[in-house]
């Protein structure tokens, strides 16, 4: 289980880097929602969920 959190903290370290962010820096909306603010918040949320599965997996 040690691994799996560590590859989902080395995914979650290259989501936020800026060059995978530059990509999302575009003017346009999703719902109302600059886009890569979308992509921050879904990336954030996913991120949140597989940690979750993965620390109840390790019970």
């Amino acid at each position: 289980m040690r691994a799996k959190l560590i590859a989902v903290t080395t995914l979650a370290a290259a989501c936020f880097t800026y060059p995978l962010l530059s990509l999302f820096d575009r003017p346009f909306l999703v719902l109302g929602v600059p886009l890569v603010w979308a992509y921050l918040f879904v990336v954030w949320a996913l991120l949140v969920v597989a940690v979750g599965v993965l620390s109840r997996q390790g019970r």
